[in-house]
């Protein structure tokens, strides 16, 4: 983690991480892998906001990951290790045996040069990509499938690691990232490791315009505003929230309120629920 001379109130408390000493990247992303990126500021296709908070940021170009890495028993090597800016884990660019290049998502502790597959038979080495009945319990796991052949789905940011608990029938029992206990079916591919870039969720912003940077706009307090645009505004002077429960600017409630669907499919499949 890189720290910041004190040369302004921002840059005191201000941290980065020190990209050079990790990443060896190309000049640019491989052209064919990538593809533009229209921003939409949280806009529907009838131009509403329909999340809030967005808008503005720096132009990225979308690179095209493979999450299904679906080149069975054909060894890749890592030519590259890569920040993508539309996602906080670091990209590989792996070159295949058959000559076939691919952006995937890399684990930590994986390098420049290094060999990964994807086989039922893999060896249990960080990057291999196996099926999660082949992999052995108390294995961290990322990248993974909800239906055999769908792609990585669970798992995929930095540093959020599943771990493979048994098997029990058809299905794999996974403790997922919140702490919730389910079932995937243990035909199901997943990546050995954890996604990389595990100091993400430590790097201090410093100051509201890195935030602006990043496409990610003001957010004012409801106790701020007037009564007609928010339940909590209004008031001589600071007011205490003034209803029961914890309100949208819409009145919907946000806080004790259930909002999982009861009927949801995939609850048989959930074991224990997140806390």
């Amino acid at each position: 983690m890189k720290k910041f001379k004190p040369t302004t109130p921002s840059r005191r408390q201000m941290t980065a991480i020190e990209f050079k000493k990790i990443l060896k990247t190309a000049k640019k992303p491989l052209k064919k892998l990538t593809a533009p990126l229209k921003k939409n500021a949280g806009r529907n296709s009838a131009g509403r906001i329909t999340v809030r908070h967005k808008g503005g940021g720096h132009k990225k170009i979308y690179r095209l990951v493979d999450f299904k890495q679906d080149k069975i028993n054909i060894k890749g090597v890592i030519e590259f290790v890569e920040y993508d800016p539309n996602r906080n884990v670091f990209i590989g660019l792996i070159s295949y045996a058959d000559g076939e290049r691919r952006y995937v998502l890399l684990p930590e502790g994986i390098r420049k040069g290094d060999e990964i597959v994807t086989s039922e038979t893999a060896p249990i080495k960080v990057g291999n990509r196996l099926p999660l009945k082949n992999i052995p319990v108390g294995t961290n796991v990322f990248n993974i499938e909800l239906f055999p052949g769908s792609g990585g789905k669970l798992s995929r940011s930095a540093g959020s690691t599943a771990e493979v608990m048994g098997l029990e029938e058809k299905y794999c029992l996974l403790k997922m990232p919140s702490g919730e206990i389910r079932k995937v079916l243990a035909e199901c591919y997943a990546t050995i490791g954890i996604p990389s870039n595990v100091e993400y969720r430590t790097i201090n912003i410093g100051k509201a315009g890195r935030n602006r940077w990043l496409g990610i706009r003001p957010t004012v307090r409801g106790s701020a505003m007037n009564p007609c645009d928010h339940p909590y505004g209004g008031g001589e002077g600071r007011q205490p929230r003034g209803t029961r429960k914890p309100k949208t600017a819409w009145g919907k409630v946000t806080g004790g309120r259930k909002t999982r669907k009861k009927k949801k499919w995939s609850n048989v499949l959930i074991i224990k629920r997140r806390k």
